[in-house]
C-alpha cells in the first residue's frame, strides 16, 4: 500500500485515465453487441466494412472513433460522436472519481470529526471501494445507453453484474460502502497526543446498528436468510410468462413446460446450485465475508423485489407495464453493491430526474415512454459520489430497524389502493369530455 501511495498522484491519474478509456471502449462493445438487433458501426463487428484504410488502429480508444469519420457516409454523419465520448468520459470520470474517493475522502469526509485522521489500513479499504464502483459503473453505464436506444436491459449486463456483486461482497467485503467511523481515543487519564486516529467499517444490512448474533455465520437462520434471497432471484430470472385466457390451470401447465424445457432453466439450475454451494462456504466460514455476502444477498432481493412489486402493483392497477423487467434485474444488481438501504434511497430519488426529463420529452415529442434504468443508474451514481452526506442523514432512520421494511410495504398496499382510484378519476375525466 506504501508502494502504491509513493507513486506520484498524476501518474496514478494518467494510468487510471488510460485504464477508463479502456473500459469506455469495453462498454462500447456491450452497447454494439448486446442490444438487440446488434448493430454492425462497431470496429469489433463481423459485418464492419472494411476498406484499405482499416487498421487495429480502429480498436484503439478514442483514436479508433475519430478515425471512423470516414464511415459517415454510410452510418450517419454523427455515429461516432457518442462512443467518442463515452470513452473520453471514462477516461476523465476514472482520475476525478480517484481524486473524490481517495485524495480528498469524499465518502467519509463528513462522517469523520474535526481534526481525525484515518488509520493507514482505510486507505486500502477505500481503494477496494473505488474499484467496485468502477465496476459497477461500467456495468450502469452499458445498460442505460442500451435503454435508452431500445428500452430495454439485457440480463447479459445485470445478472453478470449481480453475481460479481456477490462474489466482491464475500471476498472482498470492505468493497461495500464505508458507514460506521470507530473512534481509538487515547486511555482515560492520559493526555492526547496529536489528532485522534479513525477506523472504517463497512456497510451491512442492519447499518447503523450492530450485527445482532441470529445473523452470524454458522446460525441456521442465517443461512436461511441468505440461500431464500439468492433462490428468490433465481426464480425471478426462469422463463414464466403467464397466458391466463384459457384459465390458471393451463397457463400453469404452460409455465412448468417452458421452465422444464428451456435451455434458461438448465441454465438457471446449475447456477441456483454452485452459487448455493459458494453461499453454503462462506456461511460455514463466517466473520466479515458472510456479514458482506448476506448484506449483498439481501439488497439484491429487497432491491429486485421492491421494484418487482411496483411492476405487479402498477400492472394491474393501469393494465398495462408500469415498469420493465429490466429495471428489476438492474435493481437487484445495484443491490448487491450498494445494500438494501441505499436501493431504496435511489428509488425514491430517481422519480425527480425521471419526471422532468418525462415531462420535456411529452412536450417536444409527445412521447410519453421513458425509459427508467438510467434514471435508477443516475440516482444510485448521485447518492454514491455524495454518500458522506446522505449516510449521515439517513442512519437515524435506518436505525429504526425492521421498522422500515414495514414502511416500505404499508407504501406499497397504498399505492395499490391509491393508482385504481386515480385510474377511475381519469376515466371519469375523458368520459366527460366526450
Amino acid at each position: 500500500m506504501n508502494q502504491l501511495l509513493a507513486i506520484p498522484l498524476e501518474l496514478r491519474l494518467a494510468v487510471l485515465f488510460v485504464l477508463g478509456t479502456l473500459v469506455g471502449s469495453a462498454v462500447n462493445l456491450a452497447v454494439f453487441t448486446l442490444r438487440f438487433p446488434p448493430r454492425p458501426i462497431s470496429p469489433w463487428s463481423r459485418e464492419h466494412p472494411r476498406d484499405a484504410a482499416s487498421r487495429w488502429l480502429d480498436r484503439v480508444p478514442l483514436l479508433g472513433w475519430w478515425r471512423l469519420r470516414r464511415r459517415v457516409a454510410m452510418f450517419g454523419p454523427r455515429f461516432w460522436i457518442r462512443p467518442l465520448a463515452i470513452e473520453a468520459l471514462f477516461g476523465f470520470g476514472f482520475a476525478a472519481l480517484y481524486v473524490w474517493e481517495i485524495r480528498d475522502l469524499g465518502l467519509v469526509a463528513r462522517l469523520l470529526p474535526a481534526g481525525a485522521m484515518l488509520a493507514p489500513t482505510d486507505l486500502l479499504r477505500l481503494h477496494a471501494v473505488y474499484a467496485a464502483h468502477l465496476l459497477l459503473i461500467a456495468l450502469m453505464a452499458a445498460a442505460s445507453v442500451i435503454d435508452l436506444d431500445d428500452q430495454t436491459i439485457p440480463d447479459h449486463i445485470t445478472v453478470p453484474g449481480t453475481l460479481l456483486g456477490l462474489a466482491l461482497a464475500a471476498l472482498v467485503p470492505w468493497s461495500l460502502m464505508p458507514v460506521v467511523i470507530k473512534g481509538a481515543l487515547p486511555p482515560a487519564g492520559a493526555g492526547a497526543v496529536g489528532p485522534i486516529t479513525f477506523t472504517l467499517d463497512f456497510f451491512t444490512l442492519v447499518s447503523p446498528n450492530p450485527w445482532p448474533a441470529g445473523l452470524l455465520g454458522g446460525k441456521p437462520g442465517a443461512l436461511v436468510l441468505g440461500l431464500g434471497c439468492y433462490w428468490l432471484w433465481c426464480v425471478g430470472l426462469l422463463p414464466r410468462r403467464w397466458q391466463g385466457r384459457r384459465g390458471w390451470r393451463k397457463a400453469l401447465q404452460v409455465v412448468l413446460a417452458r421452465m422444464t424445457r428451456e435451455f434458461t432453466s438448465t441454465f438457471m439450475l446449475l447456477l441456483s446450485l454452485v452459487g448455493s454451494a459458494f453461499i453454503l462456504a462462506v456461511w460455514w466460514k463466517g466473520g466479515d465475508a458472510w456479514r458482506g455476502l448476506l448484506t449483498a444477498l439481501v439488497g439484491m432481493a429487497a432491491g429486485g423485489g421492491l421494484v418487482w412489486a411496483v411492476r405487479v402493483i402498477g400492472g394491474w392497477a393501469l393494465n398495462k407495464e408500469a415498469m420493465g423487467f429490466g429495471d428489476v434485474t438492474l435493481m437487484a444488481m445495484l443491490g448487491t453493491f450498494l445494500g438494501w438501504q441505499m436501493c431504496l434511497m435511489v428509488f425514491f430519488l430517481a422519480p425527480f430526474a425521471a419526471l422532468l426529463v418525462g415531462l420535456v420529452q411529452l412536450v417536444l415529442y409527445r412521447d410519453n415512454v421513458v425509459p427508467y434504468g438510467p434514471f435508477l443508474c443516475l440516482a444510485a451514481l448521485g447518492a454514491m459520489l455524495n454518500w458522506g452526506a446522505l449516510w449521515e442523514w439517513a442512519a437515524g432512520l435506518f436505525a429504526l430497524g425492521w421498522l422500515v421494511p414495514v414502511v416500505v410495504v404499508f407504501c406499497l398496499v397504498l399505492l395499490g389502493v391509491l393508482l385504481p382510484l386515480c385510474r377511475l378519476v381519469l376515466d371519469l375525466f375523458r368520459r366527460g369530455d366526450d
